[in-house]
């Protein structure tokens, strides 16, 4: 169940499925990074790729850039890293018995790529994960109540899972509820959805289409 704590006077929304690492997602203006990189809240090396809705995902290593890249899967504490959203799905995952972590960035492009399954594959293929271990936290994201899509979209959206029951209303498409699909069809059994829709949130949550193609971002954060 999803939750908000508090961290340097900002709220952060975490949740009870992970307690023995930090994963979370801030609200609007928490600040990540520093001076020079290093994280103003956390002795760590912070990490942020750049971000294209790619359905690319890198592990993180000694580099300091990941260009294009859409997925980080991170393997080794003091380093830590975040995405940034306003709208799209944010996508934590920690597999509790390899202690390895990642976030991935789906809107609705990297939905429709799958990013999320991509991301728990390459968990699996470069460090032997199983999809039953993996926790997956869906963070803050425009909700079906307010992400309408062309018919276009919301096709290539349904394509992607078996079962299509309760993920639309007319144009509508659930993006949170459509990752969770994808994820329980390969097998992920524990899986927290946030409440929140970032439009309908949009005092908690930065929101691209309530504030008019905003480049304000909150994020999606994970150390070991």
């Amino acid at each position: 169940m999803f939750y908000f704590d508090e961290l340097e006077g900002k709220r952060v929304l975490k949740s009870d499925y992970i307690q023995d690492v930090t994963a979370f997602f801030t609200t609007r203006g928490f600040v990540v990074n520093g001076v020079n990189g290093a994280s103003p809240h956390f002795a760590a090396r912070v990490i942020t790729p750049i971000q294209t809705h790619s359905d690319h995902v890198e592990i993180v290593d000694e580099r300091n850039e990941y260009p294009d890249t859409d997925g980080l899967i991170l393997t080794e504490p003091n380093t830590l890293i975040y995405l940034k959203f306003a709208d799209c799905t944010p996508l934590i995952f920690y597999d509790s018995e390899k202690k390895i972590g990642a976030i991935s960035h789906a809107g609705w492009r990297g939905t429709a790529a799958k990013i999320g399954v991509k991301t728990i594959k390459k968990m699996e293929s470069d460090f032997g994960t199983k999809a039953k271990d993996v926790i997956a936290l869906i963070g803050p994201a425009i909700s079906l109540c307010c992400y309408e899509v062309s018919e276009d979209v919301k096709n290539k959206l349904l394509e992607t899972v078996s079962d299509i029951s309760g993920l639309f209303e007319g144009r509508n498409v659930d993006l949170k509820q459509i990752n969770a699909r994808q994820l329980q069809e390969i097998g992920v059994e524990k899986i927290d959805i946030c409440p929140y829709c970032t439009s309908c949130n949009n005092d908690l949550f930065y929101s691209y289409r309530k504030e008019n193609g905003t480049t304000n971002r909150h994020y999606a954060v994970l150390m070991l």
